[in-house]
């Protein structure tokens, strides 16, 4: 077809341009927008409308309400007499009288439209005003035509009925059989619409697209997820300018057509927006005014598939599963001691289960926080790693009796007794779907997250080689040995133990008891390696782990091959191509920075000389919850409202943004002097 003289002005109005900025896309909106958004249509749209049974419109009503329908005839009622005119022949299937969107269809108002082809998850859209109307005939002239790619259209069969409903049901609040039409709903449309300076309307009808329960209802409440787009933000733009809208759902299996009258508002931060999968934003639609046509269409539909797109997004039962599991996670809750094993002469073993409800999931090499009260009346609070794998279906900790806490279990806790537990936690995991040969490196109680790992490793029976080094002082001390023994022959030649005892006893047999005599070093691993590309994974005391670390990558092994967890302050060095990594942070305040704990609404002032905010948080009286004090464990990691942070000794594994470990963090620096810190506790 010859080119038409197209607009040059922007497509966007103020709406649409405050999103795409937020957003970071609006210059690139901006000319992309004029390439993609005609005021004609071209040939191939005028072709596709031609050719379908149904569109979607929406439109204004005289108390400015937009509505949203569904417009139907048999294929071809829809032509296009030019580029820029859209006609819909209506008198073979008139509108319904009961539709409320009838009275915002009459010569001079503006309409939006969407053509979309279920069964081929093809659409297009039309912005426009009506030049003549009709019982029998509705003329559009076209101002906007833009396509739209497949997203979150689910396919579907259509066929007719040649049988229409009579009947509409009017309600103010949404019942029973409303709620669960739109609980179930896997689409629907939504009709908005914003008034110009120069007094002209634009109305916009949109598709929406998700699993099934992708529609919060609460009450007369609809909460709902955008995901990804085009980026040109029609609707919510629409609505951040005029909250009033229009919804449509469709039972595809009845014809029965809901259509909903409100007003929405927009979400852009908030934790459900992170919980709920695929979510960029949220936007809530509060009912004012419902219409239920049953079988108001005489079209029906089949379901075959979720577009792909739909299937990486969430519902709302997942996200509220997920939302008590991180309510759990952050819980102290009673678990039973099941049963006491003694692995060692210093190191023993608790199997332990909730007394409600069943035990959270945890990653290979996790560690569980304990929480126990001293005869003094005293809370003490310790993280003891996992020494039983995902797949063996029990929780257990293995723990050495050094300090208060260890001794209070070894010497107090027996079968039976409650022990006040949080969910698993820690970053130091197992990444098994690696195929690399597998080698765990663990001095004393090292071994216990290891274990965990070969464990996992063992029962996924994925063909792995594996190595486990072990080292203790004495026979005596060095654990787990019948375990090892079952998995070794589990693995069916796949794994090879080595140990190493620095003062074995006199009766202790090298080659049966242990390999090696001495502390674990280079030498023993580098000569029970062969030439190979492995994963290792370290544990141990801090000067032991730096050490097997340096020397691996004095040997060019990959920093990112390494994986190490130290006991205490997590003080490893790291060294990327030759170099000692830097953390790249504000540097430390020098000077006093107010600091307010927001949950509890209490405020301190902190100064060069405060210590860590921890310290400082306890110093007003606050108990927030800590292990290491050196940022290993993860269990005082605190939401940072506002303000900056630095690690004087930064912990090897930073929090994600939005989190600061306040056990060894202190206020920053900020650019323009003194700022505020703001803690979520």
């Amino acid at each position: 077809m010859q080119q038409l003289p197209s607009h040059r002005h922007s497509p966007w109005h103020a709406g649409e341009k405050q999103l795409q900025e937020k957003v970071g896309v609006a210059e690139r909106m901006e000319v992309l927008g004029q390439k993609v958004i005609r005021d004609y249509m071209p040939d191939q749209h005028r072709d596709f409308y031609r050719q379908l049974p149904f569109m979607i419109a929406g439109a204004v009503d005289a108390a400015g309400q937009p509505w949203a329908t569904l417009i139907e005839g048999e294929e071809g009622f829809v032509t296009s007499p030019d580029p820029r005119q859209l006609s819909f022949d209506l008198a073979a299937m008139a509108l319904d009288p009961l539709d409320p969107i009838t009275g915002g269809l009459h010569a001079g108002d503006a309409i939006g439209l969407l053509g979309i082809e279920l069964h081929t998850r093809r659409r297009n859209r039309i912005n426009g005003h009506i030049r003549q109307a009709s019982a029998q005939r509705l003329d559009i002239d076209v101002e906007h035509s833009f396509g739209n790619c497949p997203q979150y259209i689910q396919l579907r069969q259509y066929r007719r009925v040649h049988q229409r409903g009579v009947e509409r049901l009017d309600a103010t609040e949404l019942d029973a059989r409303s709620a669960e039409m739109i609980g179930s709903a896997d689409t629907f449309f939504v009709a908005s619409y914003v008034e110009h300076d120069d007094g002209r309307r634009s109305v916009d009808v949109s598709h929406r697209g998700g699993r099934a329960g992708f529609v919060r209802v609460q009450g007369n409440r609809l909460t709902i997820p955008d995901y990804a787009g085009n980026l040109h933000f029609n609707t919510l733009g629409n609505l951040s300018v005029n909250p009033r809208a229009g919804l449509l759902f469709v039972d595809f299996a009845t014809g029965d057509v809901l259509q909903l009258a409100g007003r929405a508002e927009i979400i852009l931060d908030s934790p459900l927006i992170n919980a709920f999968e695929g979510a960029e934003r949220l936007w809530t639609f509060d009912v004012e005014q419902v219409v239920l046509r049953p079988a108001a269409a005489s079209l029906r539909w089949a379901f075959e598939e979720y577009a792909p797109t739909s299937l990486m997004t969430g519902t709302w039962a997942e996200t509220d599963a997920r939302l008590r599991e991180r309510e759990q996670r952050n819980q102290w809750q009673r678990w039973r001691v099941q049963s006491v094993q003694q692995e060692s002469s210093d190191i023993r073993s608790f199997v332990l289960a909730p007394e409600q409800g069943a035990a959270p999931g945890f990653a290979a090499g996790q560690h569980l926080p304990i929480r126990i009260a001293t005869a003094s009346g005293e809370t003490l609070l310790r993280t003891y790693s996992l020494s039983s794998a995902p797949s063996d279906g029990f929780l257990r900790i293995s723990v050495k009796a050094q300090g208060v806490v260890s001794r209070h279990l070894h010497e107090q806790v027996r079968g039976g007794d409650v022990l006040e537990v949080r969910a698993p936690l820690g970053s130091f995991t197992l990444n098994s779907e690696s195929r690399r040969p597998l080698v765990l490196i663990g001095a004393g109680v090292g071994i216990t997250p290891l274990l965990s790992m070969l464990r996992e490793q063992v029962a996924l029976g994925q063909g792995r080689r594996m190595h486990f080094f072990q080292g203790a002082r004495t026979l005596r001390d060095l654990p787990f040995q019948a375990e090892l023994h079952e998995l070794v022959q589990r693995a069916g030649g796949l794994l090879q133990v080595h140990r190493a005892l620095s003062a074995p006893e006199a009766d202790a047999v090298v080659g049966r008891d242990y390999e090696q005599q001495g502390r674990i070093d280079l030498a023993q691993i580098k000569a029970a390696l062969s030439f190979d590309d492995y994963d290792f994974y370290l544990c141990g005391p801090a000067a032991f782990t730096q050490a097997i670390y340096d020397g691996l990558r004095d040997l060019n092994v990959a920093d990112e091959r390494i994986h190490a967890e130290a006991f205490g302050p997590s003080t490893l060095t790291r060294r990327t191509d030759g170099q000692v990594t830097t953390l790249v942070q504000p540097p430390a305040a020098s000077e006093p920075v107010p600091v307010y704990f927001s949950a509890s609404s209490k405020e301190a002032r902190w100064t060069p000389d405060s210590g860590s905010l921890l310290e400082l948080a306890e110093s007003r009286g606050l108990t927030p919850e800590f292990s290491c004090r050196g940022g290993s464990c993860g269990t005082c990691k605190t939401r940072l409202v506002s303000g900056q942070v630095h690690y004087p000794n930064p912990p090897a594994e930073l929090p994600d943004d939005g989190g600061v470990l306040i056990c060894c963090a202190v206020p920053a620096q900020g650019e323009e002097g003194v700022q505020p810190l703001v803690l979520d506790l």
